[in-house]
């Protein structure tokens, strides 16, 4: 493999991780919380990508591609994020909050039936018709010494380097932020301590369903809408969070771009088809919990009988 190429890779292996990081938070973020997996995070992220592409339509219209465009396309982002944020919110106080008190199981069941009304319902509203995602801008490539680059490929980089730096940020150095953390060590602890636990899940839920908004609108520039768009995007991220050590947010960001790699560099080097690089992922998430099941950047709990 020449250096041109291994950058090749570097690159798409990159982008397709920021993408798996920033939909990998979502889960990360509610297991920390209230430790069961939101498996319906995936169809929020098809929820974002089909607000993103209507509202982006409509700002639009028939304008040519400019200034007006890339304006338009962040206003639809950003108008997503929102929506997706108070609908991550409905989902919990509907579907999730009734069950806290739970066993383990019914939660997790809850979960995978809204993920299959989300689904379903798309489907019965907006039909199971593909629909492309226009490109605000030009997208034709840009060649830096043999390495194709395209403005897509640096819009995810940037758009998600600079969300997890943010959340980053948020979770250590802000009042909201160390509430988290603290309900995420214990709920009845923080409660005591006058934090609002209900407020701070609630948050917990807008935040992951935003970024996986933005995630769902990132990979329908290249991949199209349609109602199922985030059942394997969705499991992929999980098995990032899974890599990373699900419950530790910086694990779920270095566990996505490490996915992204993984699968871009094994299609390149082991040859394995494209249309099966899907086994990669979970290639790796049987080794994860056969040799670390805590993930490499999470810690053994020990739970006092």
């Amino acid at each position: 493999m020449g250096i041109a190429e291994f950058f090749q890779h570097l690159m798409n292996g990159l982008t397709l991780g920021g993408i798996y990081a920033l939909i990998a938070l979502g889960y990360t973020m509610v297991y920390g919380i209230l430790k069961f997996i939101n498996f319906a995070h995936g169809d929020i992220l098809m929820v974002g990508a089909y607000i993103g592409l209507f509202i982006f339509d409509l700002l639009r219209g028939d304008s040519p591609l400019g200034v007006w465009t890339v304006v338009a396309f962040f206003i639809a982002m950003l108008i997503s994020m929102a929506s997706c944020g108070i609908l991550g919110m409905a989902i919990e106080r509907v579907a999730y909050k009734p069950l806290r008190r739970a066993t383990r199981l019914a939660p997790l069941l809850s979960a995978i039936g809204v993920s299959f009304i989300l689904s379903n319902s798309a489907a019965w509203m907006l039909g199971t018709r593909s629909r492309k995602f226009n490109y605000p801008f030009d997208n034709s490539s840009i060649n830096l010494g043999g390495v194709i680059i395209t403005p897509h490929q640096i819009l995810i980089l940037v758009v998600s380097l600079a969300m997890m730096l943010a959340l980053k940020l948020f979770v250590d150095k802000t009042r909201m932020g160390k509430a988290m953390r603290a309900t995420s060590l214990d709920q009845d602890t923080a409660m005591l301590m006058g934090i609002n636990v209900n407020k701070v899940i609630s948050l917990t839920f807008a935040i992951g369903s935003a970024l996986a908004a933005v995630g769902g609108i990132l990979i329908a520039l290249d991949f199209k809408v349609y109602p199922t768009m985030g059942t394997m995007t969705g499991l992929k991220a999980f098995v990032a969070a899974v890599v990373g050590g699900i419950g530790n947010i910086s694990g779920a960001m270095f566990g996505g771009i490490l996915l992204g790699l993984l699968e871009t560099f094994g299609v390149a080097i082991l040859g394995i088809p494209s249309g099966l690089k899907d086994t990669i992922a979970f290639g790796v998430l049987i080794i994860i919990l056969l040799v670390k099941p805590e993930g490499l950047f999470g810690k053994v709990e020990k739970e006092k009988v």
